[in-house]
């Protein structure tokens, strides 16, 4: 069995970032897609290839165990050794304590989807995971989505080109970032293609869970003697009322104006109000000289 060099596979360093890699793979799962290589069986073959490093490799665990592989077969190739002498299974059974088996009925990878050498490092650790949804994925393709805050407040739809065909996939309002959404079926060979949402835009609000925080400029007589505020919120802008004397570390709450419930849209998380203040750069001499008078007045 030959190893496989999944870094240079991606053409990035060893010591390279989750974005190098990231970005690395969509080129080259760009350049070398079915669809855009019709009957390329060696570009098909490429893309295979390219998606299994980068599951490997966008994994902080799989890419662990990986450089642990790749570790002990660079010290084996610098003492001499020859590529066919490393001996996998003694390197297997020293990381797992147990003699390693696959292709199997109950075997995730059986049937070619991946190569031996990554159900070799990776099959037991699946096997032995939750077979259900997570394992389906294993079994996928993964693509990301870039969308704006805006549209997984409200939800969106994008258009992908896939197998030859034109689809269009609705991301249901309340994804986040690493939301995965499922379009059965719509992978290279019939597998499951999935969505992995990146939202790009979040400056204006905190997100958690499905709350959210935002944070409103007033000026310091506002505080004090009361009044109006314009809010920033999801689905517009609105008025919130400060009473008379509100304190700057003081945090308004306003219910139902945060993110939708990802599987009940219509139940939103919280708004909460950050306040800040706003301290004039200039003053009139007018106004100067009334600040100082009220700064007199013993409270």
């Amino acid at each position: 069995m030959d190893y496989k060099d999944y870094y240079k596979i991606l053409g990035v360093e060893r010591k390279a970032s989750a974005d190098d890699i990231r970005s690395a793979y969509r080129k080259l799962a760009m350049q070398y897609h079915p669809d855009k290589n019709p009957g390329d069986k060696k570009a098909e073959d490429k893309f295979k290839e390219i998606n299994e490093a980068y599951q490997v490799l966008s994994d902080e665990q799989k890419r662990a165990r990986y450089d642990q592989l790749g570790s002990a077969y660079s010290n084996f190739r610098t003492s001499g050794g020859r590529p066919g002498d490393f001996q996998w299974d003694d390197w297997f059974q020293q990381q797992s304590g147990q003699q390693r088996g696959y292709g199997n009925a109950e075997d995730p990878f059986a049937g070619g989807n991946f190569s031996d050498f990554f159900r070799s490092i990776f099959g037991e650790a699946v096997r032995n995971s939750a077979r259900n949804q997570s394992m389906q994925q294993q079994q996928g393709y993964q693509q990301e989505v870039q969308i704006g805050f805006q549209e997984a407040y409200e939800g969106t739809l994008r258009q992908l080109q896939t197998n030859g065909k034109k689809l269009q996939v609705r991301i249901p309002a309340g994804v986040k970032t690493g939301s995965k959404v499922r379009v059965a079926g719509a992978g290279p060979e019939g597998l499951d293609l999935y969505l992995v949402v990146n939202i790009t835009d979040q400056d204006k609000f905190e997100r958690d869970g499905n709350d959210l925080t935002t944070t409103s400029a007033l000026s310091v007589f506002t505080l004090i003697l009361g009044g109006e505020t314009e809010v920033e919120t999801p689905a517009g802008k609105i008025k919130l009322n400060i009473p008379a004397g509100t304190q700057i570390d003081q945090v308004f709450r306003l219910a139902g104006r945060g993110m939708p419930h990802l599987k009940d849209p219509k139940t939103k998380g919280d708004l909460y109000v950050k306040l800040k203040v706003q301290i004039p750069k200039y003053l009139s001499s007018k106004q100067r000289e009334l600040l100082e008078e009220v700064s007199k007045i013993k409270f």
